[in-house]
């Protein structure tokens, strides 16, 4: 078996890391480093819950652009 050492920045080890990771399963068969990185996920949700319809800016019935009449009216004023 063959190895390939590599010397990487500290700022770019994390990236390197990730890419190799997700190389083709079987191609690598070990990762070793020297150093203790922590690897953090790409995307993490802010928040568990589920924003409904009725909740969301669409469902704003106080819009400018609901009603024209509405709209021209305050733009008058």
């Amino acid at each position: 078996m063959k190895e390939i050492k590599l010397s990487v920045e500290d700022l770019h080890v994390q990236t390197v890391l990730n890419i190799l990771e997700n190389l083709k399963e079987g191609l690598i068969s070990e990762i070793h480093t020297d150093t203790k990185t922590k690897r953090t996920p790409q995307y993490k949700p802010r928040t568990n819950t589920i924003i409904r319809e009725e909740n969301s800016g669409t469902a704003d019935s106080s819009g400018k652009y609901l009603n024209p009449a509405a709209f021209k009216n305050r733009l008058k004023k």
